[in-house]
């Protein structure tokens, strides 16, 4: 099977318990990377540090460890990170998620056998334990049925995705759309014509808190997810008629209770 590389930023507000079970996921996959690269997005602090010291002495070989000066945003991160990989492929990895054990042998047979650009799957959201998931995000697994839902929603889970680094630099690589980099980057690329696929299996465990459909919940972010609409439509990959109902229901998302929100999220957009 063809070599990958490991991309993964972290930043100062993550829980060193998490990063390092996180890490120890993709070093006990069924095919192991020879790179691994974690971006450290501004100054870190103690705990997560001694992660980072003790998984490079025990495997010095194996991390690029890069360090940038001052938190820039997940896009600017992954974009610094993705110029040190070593291969053509690149998994990408939250630092708080879980990955399956054959989550890269999969992709990377899929990669054979489907001839894609980006190759992704299904996540189950868990909050303390994996074996007792919350919900899951299934996505589309064709490549014609990613792009038709891609024009109102996001068609990869983003910690899942593994894709060819020529593919995303070829398309701009990752841009400045906070929170939504990743969705502005798949559709730049299935724009240009390359292929998606996603495998459907769940490859990763995502980790998520009480907390997160209340971030869901502001002003400024229904604004970020109009602006990041329109910057899809912009490019033409949308229609009209795509913006306005993806961008609208963005905002109305944003702005109901949180009560309605979850509850929205549970019935509709997850299983």
């Amino acid at each position: 099977m063809e070599s990958y590389s490991i991309l993964m930023s972290v930043y100062a507000k993550e829980q060193a318990a998490y990063f390092k079970e996180s890490i120890h996921s993709m070093l006990a996959q069924s095919v192991c990377t020879d790179d691994f690269v974690i971006v450290c997005d501004g100054p870190l602090n103690e705990a997560l540090d001694q992660v980072i010291n003790e998984i490079t002495t025990q495997y010095p070989a194996l991390f690029q460890i890069i360090r940038l000066p001052e938190n820039q945003g997940l896009g600017n991160a992954l974009r610094e990170g993705l110029s040190y990989c070593k291969h053509d492929l690149i998994a990408r990895m939250d630092s708080d998620d879980i990955s399956v054990k054959d989550r890269c042998k999969w992709q990377l047979q899929a990669f054979e056998e489907q001839k894609a650009d980006i190759v992704g799957g299904n996540i189950e959201e868990f909050t303390t334990d994996i074996e007792h998931p919350k919900a899951k995000r299934q996505v589309p697994q064709t490549d014609r049925q990613i792009k038709a839902f891609a024009k109102r929603r996001n068609p990869f889970n983003h910690p899942t995705v593994m894709f060819r680094k020529s593919s995303v630099e070829a398309a701009g690589g990752y841009l400045e759309c906070r929170y939504f980099e990743d969705y502005y980057l798949w559709a730049r690329m299935l724009h240009q014509g390359m292929t998606g696929y996603n495998i459907q299996k769940t490859l990763v465990y995502m980790r998520t808190n009480a907390g997160m459909y209340e971030r869901r919940g502001s002003f400024s972010y229904a604004l970020l997810g109009f602006s990041a609409r329109y910057k899809i439509h912009k490019i033409g990959f949308s229609s009209t008629a795509d913006f306005l109902i993806s961008a609208g229901g963005q905002v109305v998302m944003s702005i109901i209770p949180v009560k309605i929100r979850t509850y929205f999220y549970g019935k509709f957009l997850r299983k």
